[in-house]
């Protein structure tokens, strides 16, 4: 914070900036202003678990590459402006933690490292806990925080984040794709969880089936959306089938609305 003018005191101005010499001189009181330090920390926590590697938008568009695209349109956004970014990944475990720096070749760097990362055939179920306790422990400074993953993780990721968001202004990217939510009529399928590798047998030509499914996707979302509001953290949706800066121009829209 940089110091920047002084005016006379109005009611509801906080107390603790009055300048009590000017005051004893002008005789009434006045407050200093300050001028915030522009200068923005950014942190990408990446959540690369199998479950990242679903899609069926656009010839097998899957949330990675949403996530990816999503990471460098904002990286090279914020470094363009002379901030920081940094960013911690998660496979099975926390797999590596880019330090926050500014600058072209830190962007190129992390997009790099982003796209090497190897896609794993499966896993033990997804645990954001020990992503999100790194990210306390890596980042010192206030930051802004991008939590992005699809949250299809066991649960108990709830008070850590509402850790994270206590210390830094947090915001949750939940990646997802339409047919995690409804399912065509296509008739039967074998359907494998990405995670574990467990394989089931379906007939999508069972209207009842396609209601319970609809009905449980409705639930998880119900239960996410109250996680959220427990933790304290704003969150938003980015899809497989929607366009990218759409997507990021909504989503500086929403936060601006919640804001005022």
């Amino acid at each position: 914070m940089d110091f920047a003018d002084l005016r006379e005191y109005q009611p509801g101005d906080d107390v603790r900036y009055i300048d009590w010499n000017v005051t004893a001189r002008m005789d009434a009181p006045y407050v200093r202003e300050y001028m915030e330090d522009r200068e923005i920390t950014a942190w990408f926590l990446l959540d690369l678990s199998p479950s990242v590697d679903f899609g069926t938008v656009d010839a097998e568009r899957v949330k990675r590459s949403v996530l990816i695209d999503f990471v460098t349109t904002l990286a090279r956004l914020l470094t363009r402006r002379g901030n920081r970014v940094g960013a911690v990944f998660y496979g099975s475990r926390v797999e590596r933690t880019i330090p926050a720096l500014g600058g072209r070749n830190q962007v190129l760097r992390l997009i790099d490292d982003l796209t090497r990362q190897p896609r794993l055939p499966a896993a033990p179920f997804t645990d954001l806990r020990p992503l999100l306790e790194a990210a306390q422990r890596a980042i010192r400074r206030r930051s802004l925080v991008f939590l992005i993953s699809d949250f299809i993780a066991v649960p108990g990721w709830e008070a850590p984040l509402a850790m994270l968001g206590r210390r830094h202004e947090v915001l949750a990217v939940r990646l997802v794709d339409p047919r995690e939510e409804a399912l065509p009529d296509v008739g039967p399928l074998i359907l494998q969880d990405a995670e574990t590798g467990e394989q089931l047998y379906v007939d999508t030509h069972d209207a009842r089936f396609r209601r319970r499914f609809g009905e449980a996707a409705r639930q998880r979302e119900a239960t996410m959306v109250a996680a959220f509001r427990r933790a304290r953290i704003d969150a938003v949706s980015l899809s497989t089938d929607e366009d990218l800066v759409r997507a990021i121009v909504r989503m500086a829209a929403d936060r601006k609305r919640r804001r005022r």
